[in-house]
């Protein structure tokens, strides 16, 4: 059988419509795989990048550069300098501490014996005023001894000798309260006559009349005075003289 002739130019205008056709859709596919493929990156250089950027990258890269390996393993080196200070300060802390608790022992030990001190002087003072006359006391008793001794001798039915034997007594047992007085102090105020009033030792219970004396002059002395060192226990008893009346 015998082939027809060629093909190409039987349907001439379909053809050229699926050219066409092929065509848009080649261009269509160009477009979008225009759009879809990645945008290429400028190469710029440094020199072509104004100042202000450049100086903007150069801090940056500062700021992320990497650091040497000396300055890595510094804070590493300091760690045991650090360490020992620690331990150092603890130690320190510790011994303070101590010292702190040595001296509040210390005190308290200190503020018992002031208080023990201040208690046992409390009671010491309140001792001595309490006996202060002990001494005093034990030497009178003798005085005492003495006196009843002489109030004992019945005067009514004793002769002439036993009444001066009393009288003697008395004297002996005066002399004794004198040398007890004497040894604790006490001494008498005894003024004499014409002596100068004195109001500190003397006190006038009464004046009388004297042209031979001067105005505020002792004239008698009615009782004796005592003081015990420098301190007044009782003043004398005096009769003071005072001008005449005129006539």
């Amino acid at each position: 059988m015998a082939l027809p002739g060629p093909i190409t130019n039987v349907y001439p205008s379909i053809n050229c419509e699926l050219i066409n056709d092929c065509h848009m859709s080649q261009n269509t596919v160009d477009t979008a795989n225009d759009a879809t493929s990645p945008v290429p990156l400028v190469d710029s250089k440094p020199e072509d990048a104004p100042a202000e950027f450049a100086d903007e990258v150069t801090e940056d890269a500062g700021l992320e550069a990497p650091v040497d390996g000396d300055t890595v393993c510094e804070p590493a080196k300091e760690l045991p300098d650090s360490a020992a200070a620690l331990a150092e300060a603890i130690t320190l802390a510790a011994e303070l501490t101590g010292e702190v608790e040595s001296l509040k022992d210390e005190a308290l030990r200190a503020r018992a014996e002031v208080d023990n001190i201040r208690k046992r002087s409390q009671a010491e003072v309140a001792s001595i005023r309490r006996y202060a006359v002990e001494g005093f006391a034990r030497e009178l008793l003798g005085v005492r001894d003495s006196l009843d001794l002489a109030r004992g001798v019945d005067l009514s039915t004793a002769d002439g000798d036993v009444a001066e034997k009393v009288v003697e007594g008395l004297d002996i047992t005066l002399k004794q309260l004198d040398s007890l007085m004497e040894k604790f102090s006490i001494q008498a105020v005894e003024p004499e006559v014409g002596e100068k009033l004195d109001p500190e030792l003397h006190q006038a219970v009464s004046t009388v009349e004297s042209d031979e004396l001067e105005p505020n002059c002792i004239h008698q002395c009615i009782q004796k005075g005592y003081r015990l060192h420098d301190r007044l226990l009782r003043p004398a008893m005096v009769i003071v003289a005072k001008p005449p009346t005129a006539a």
